[in-house]
């Protein structure tokens, strides 16, 4: 597995390659634009030029890099002003994507809040297929981010997700991003080796390991089925250290990047990427 972290882009989007060269990234991840404002950034040519030229010269340019899409974003908001905002918020996503040349956009699929999860689901797909529709000639991939199941959150379970995917054709623009303490958090457990393979084949049978395309490396806080969504520092959680040494030794996920999102600065990132790297080549 290809081990990085989600990273800043204070002082302008560039700052992101060298703050994840500082990190010791072998890819990264991060926002586009402030994660907790719906006022959108626009990045000017002479922006997207400097990105673009850095990451050609850097070791970034052959490995996909991704972006996580805005908190405020609610693809099954129940009121038509709300989910208008929230599709144009997640079309400009996409297009900063597009620009920028990041290959995978990760979003948390939405929350009904009250309307019910067959109607939620339902919601999510139609927005997707409308900002598939809207975004036809960008070739940025869609990731659906497992959660928690906080609150009315959906995409908890594996079926929810799967749901999702199979009112969507074709496929090649979505795709799953398996966050290990969100899935924990839900009830699913992978902390023996019988366990993680009865995980792997529950994500088989439900969308293909071929369409999960990225990993959140987390380990949790809280304990298994909490439905909380708490991020730990790597074997410091309810998951430990053995969980992520099967995950990212594991030849199915070969060259898929998993991103640090734990809580910390700078030196905890940079630990924990040198404690992934260790147990990837121990």
């Amino acid at each position: 597995m290809i081990i990085g972290a989600h990273v800043s882009i204070a002082g302008g989007i560039d700052q992101a390659i060298h703050n994840a060269q500082h990190l010791g990234c072998e890819s990264f991840q991060v926002f586009t634009k402030n994660q907790n404002q719906w006022r959108e950034k626009s990045y000017s040519d002479e922006e997207i030029n400097g990105f673009r030229k850095l990451l050609s010269e850097s070791e970034y340019q052959h490995v996909p890099l991704a972006a996580h899409d805005s908190y405020l974003i609610n693809l099954c908001a129940n009121e038509t002003a709300k989910l208008e905002k929230s599709r144009q918020a997640f079309l400009a996503e996409i297009e900063r994507c597009t620009r920028l040349g990041i290959a995978y956009l990760i979003f948390h699929p939405g929350a009904h809040t009250g309307k019910g999860e067959a109607w939620g689901l339902h919601q999510i797909a139609e927005s997707l297929k409308w900002s598939i529709d809207k975004s036809a000639g960008s070739q940025v991939t869609l990731l659906i981010e497992t959660t928690a199941g906080q609150g009315s959150n959906l995409g908890y379970s594996f079926a929810q997700i799967r749901e999702i995917m199979s009112r969507i054709v074709p496929k090649n623009r979505i795709g799953v991003c398996v966050d290990t303490c969100h899935i924990f958090a839900a009830g699913y457990d992978l902390r023996t080796e019988v366990q993680y393979e009865t995980l792997i084949e529950q994500l088989n049978e439900n969308f293909g390991l071929e369409h999960i395309r990225a990993f959140h490396l987390n380990d949790s806080k809280k304990d298994l089925g909490s439905r909380i969504d708490r991020h730990e520092r790597i074997g410091k959680g309810y998951l430990g250290e053995a969980v992520f040494a099967r995950l990212i030794n594991d030849e199915r996920f070969l060259n898929i990047p998993g991103y640090l999102e734990i809580p910390g600065d700078d030196v905890a990132f940079r630990e924990d990427i040198v404690r992934l790297k260790n147990l990837r080549n121990s």
